[in-house]
């Protein structure tokens, strides 16, 4: 099977989707999932979103067309990660 790619989208690109995208790195490796994940600006996130199964996002994105978004601050705030993992996991149809 491909591996699933994941768009991570916050204001800048910088911090915010740095410790997003590296968290659900990490969340899905240990769940045994193999996925792809780059970052980029939300205002970035409508032109790429095409080649991406899911985004990520903290912040709202503009039109992504049929790419599910999920918009989340938990994996920056600890609180509810375990749920949005699950979502991500569902949202890809790997379960």
């Amino acid at each position: 099977m491909a591996k699933k790619r994941i768009l991570v989208a916050c204001g800048t690109a910088i911090a915010t989707s740095t410790v997003v995208a590296k968290k659900i790195e990490e969340l899905m490796k240990q769940r045994g999932y193999d996925v792809v994940i780059e970052q980029c600006k939300a205002a970035e996130a409508p032109s790429k979103a095409a080649s991406f199964d899911l985004i990520v996002t903290t912040t709202p994105v503009g039109d992504v067309g049929s790419t599910p978004v999920i918009r989340t601050v938990s994996f920056l705030s600890g609180v509810g990660v375990d749920q949005d993992v699950q979502k991500i996991i569902e949202t890809l149809g790997l379960n």
